[in-house]
């Protein structure tokens, strides 16, 4: 499939951004070693390609990402819906969050200096504080609403409970959250008896997927945990590894021989399954290539039929992946459900 624009689609209360946007974080760390200047070409080729929402953080190599981001879109500011989020940093013993409000405001302006823009787009939550009320964290970043430094709120990772209460304090245009073919944690039933993807949508909250290709797994391009380069985090997650990952290739392979009776590649696949979700749906798939990247942005011409979208639910239901998400410290999973094997 070849690329070509992949549309629009509309966030929340009205944020109007490309069907398809570009997750940033690996261009800076996580994934091995990236290339500056194809990094920066990568970001400048999807802005080209119709793509306007671009994702990073303020964690993303501790600042890089965001001056990375930052000087990719110079001089096209007016292209780009620009998202970032914050409430994480590193610590002794792992990732810490933080959402006070003070921090909330220190965040937003160390991001804005990083990314050399008057105002972020959309702003999330990276992870739901459990020692901070949301109320008070959402209020503090309304107040960067109304002094228009942000344009958008959003919160990543959160609970049908937290995004309740987040509405009550300010409306909330996009919840971003893992969401993939192997990766179904959204469409179930939490404890609380709400599943999060059924409120977001009563509550009129955009979905914003991160990792929409299982972390380039996906794709079918990793056969073996062999594939990653040493400091890839990938190793030392639980679905890649030993017979969690065995089992998780008969559905890369399942997917695999579906899209090549389509003429797409399984990536595109993938990713058309999370498009067809919904058009309240965006998801964000990460690279730091142009090659993948054109490759995803064909997604958006890959069409799933009725018997398609039947067949992917036989080969990826919600149980399928072997493995849990991320290991069982810090702080992967926000105060959504997930902790289980999917």
């Amino acid at each position: 499939m070849s690329s070509s624009a992949p549309g629009t689609r509309t966030l929340g209360d009205g944020l109007t951004v490309s069907a398809l946007g570009l997750g940033c974080m690996g261009m800076s760390e996580m994934y091995g070693a990236a290339d500056r200047s194809e990094s920066l070409a990568t970001i400048r080729r999807a802005l080209d390609l119709g793509v306007t929402l671009l994702d990073t953080a303020d964690v993303y190599g501790d600042g890089h990402n965001e001056e990375l981001v930052g000087e990719a879109i110079a001089g096209r500011r007016d292209e780009v819906v620009l998202a970032t989020k914050f409430s994480l940093s590193p610590g002794e013993r792992g990732m810490r969050i933080d959402g006070r409000p003070e921090n909330v405001r220190a965040c937003a302006e160390a991001s804005l200096r990083r990314l050399g823009v008057d105002a972020i787009d959309l702003c999330f939550q990276h992870r739901v504080d459990p020692a901070v009320p949301i109320e008070d964290t959402v209020g503090a970043m309304a107040e960067l609403v109304r002094q228009g430094k942000v344009r958008h709120l959003g919160l990543s990772e959160a609970s049908a409970a937290s995004l309740r209460r987040a509405v009550a304090v300010h409306p909330i245009a996009a919840l971003q959250s893992e969401w993939s073919l192997w990766t179904r944690d959204l469409e179930v039933a939490g404890p609380d008896g709400d599943a999060v993807l059924g409120v977001a949508r009563e509550l009129g909250i955009g979905v914003v997927p991160y990792s929409p290709l299982g972390r380039g797994f996906l794709t079918g391009a990793i056969r073996s945990p062999a594939d990653f380069a040493e400091d890839d985090w990938r190793r030392r997650m639980p679905r890649f590894q030993g017979e969690a990952f065995t089992a998780n290739l008969q559905l890369v392979d399942a997917v695999r021989a579906l899209a090549e009776e389509k003429g797409a590649t399984a990536g595109q696949l993938a990713l058309a399954w999370v498009l067809a979700q919904g058009p309240d749906v965006v998801p964000i798939p990460g690279t730091k290539r142009r090659r993948n990247l054109e490759e995803n942005v064909g997604a958006a011409a890959v069409q799933l039929t009725d018997e398609d979208l039947a067949r992917l639910a036989e080969i990826a239901p919600p149980d399928v992946a072997q493995g849990a998400r991320y290991a069982a410290t810090g702080p992967g999973y926000g105060d959504s459900p997930g902790r289980g094997t999917s």
